[in-house]
């Protein structure tokens, strides 16, 4: 006679896939894209082979890196995503992997992409790589979410960096050009975020975390929401202003600013969660379209 094994042990794909769910790939996706714009809009007219390559390598970097931070936040809120059904599927909130694990990856990963950025690209792109996992892994993840409800204001430095990391890979600098992208992100944060905390308000007071509309409830979160979708409005004119982006950009901007600003007054006078939805959903594609603007107007 032959007894069936009572559990069987994760097969490599299966493994492979929460290694993988850990660096939050679509977050991820935004963040290397976000730092190619600044790459290209760092370089004029068409790259050069040499730089070409310097920019795949400073993506691969980054990529690591950031991968690297969101393990180590899945580590340090697998209580609170196991509470909240918007991450309860992570592998640390269902205890697939355990801190050691994940430790472990979240370090191989930014010791690789430091390595990476420090010895195939420069110094300053590595160093300020590493100031962003610590801002984002550290200051905003450890310290600022759980006791703020600015966490989301202040902590949003971190992930408005990218374009500025991307500056740096090219150039060795952080010029002025790449900090008004910098800025363009910072001001995009909150009302992306507040949208989302809008409807999923109930998992945030679950959790114990601060959120603005578990602290300051529904009808200020909203008025911020729309009071930052103006000044993001004004912000995304600046490459226009600046000589960064030509005609084609500025249109795009006006039109995605212009949607911004109307989903956010709809959200504020007439609140529901399908229109929270929305609005979040279309924060994406604004920033997305908008940095995608820049770059098909640096070519045009």
């Amino acid at each position: 006679m032959s007894t069936a094994p009572t559990s069987l042990a994760p097969t490599m794909p299966s493994v492979w896939r929460q290694y993988h769910a850990l660096t939050k790939p679509r977050v991820i996706q935004l963040i290397v894209f976000c730092a190619l714009i600044g790459m290209v809009l760092a370089v004029p007219g068409l790259p050069s082979w040499a730089q070409v390559q310097t920019a795949a390598l400073a993506c691969l970097g980054i990529w690591l890196v950031a991968g690297a931070a969101a393990a180590f936040n899945c580590v340090v809120e697998q209580q609170i995503d196991a509470k909240m059904r918007r991450t309860a599927w992570r592998p640390t909130a269902k205890g697939e992997l355990g801190n050691v694990q994940t430790l472990t990856f979240s370090a191989v990963l930014c010791a690789l992409g430091s390595a990476i950025l420090y010895l195939w690209v420069n110094p300053l792109t590595m160093w300020l790589t590493f100031a962003t996992f610590v801002g984002y892994a550290v200051i905003y993840t450890v310290i600022l979410k759980p006791l703020t409800p600015q966490n989301i204001v202040i902590g949003g430095g971190s992930g408005a960096m990218p374009p500025v990391l991307g500056w740096a890979a090219m150039t060795g600098v952080v010029a002025p050009e790449a900090l008004i992208l910098f800025l363009i992100i910072f001001l995009w944060t909150p009302p992306h975020f507040w949208a989302l905390a809008l409807y999923r308000v109930e998992d945030y007071r679950k959790s114990g975390l601060p959120m603005l509309p578990v602290t300051h409830g529904s009808e200020f979160t909203r008025l911020q929401i729309l009071l930052y979708t103006f000044v993001l409005f004004a912000a995304c004119l600046m490459p226009f202003i600046m000589r960064m982006s030509g005609w084609f950009y500025l249109a795009v901007a006006v039109a995605l600013s212009i949607g911004f600003c109307g989903y956010a007054w709809a959200l504020w006078r007439n609140y529901s969660d399908a229109l929270a939805r929305k609005t979040f959903r279309f924060s994406l594609w604004h920033l997305s379209l908008l940095f995608a603007a820049m770059l098909i107007d640096h070519y045009v």
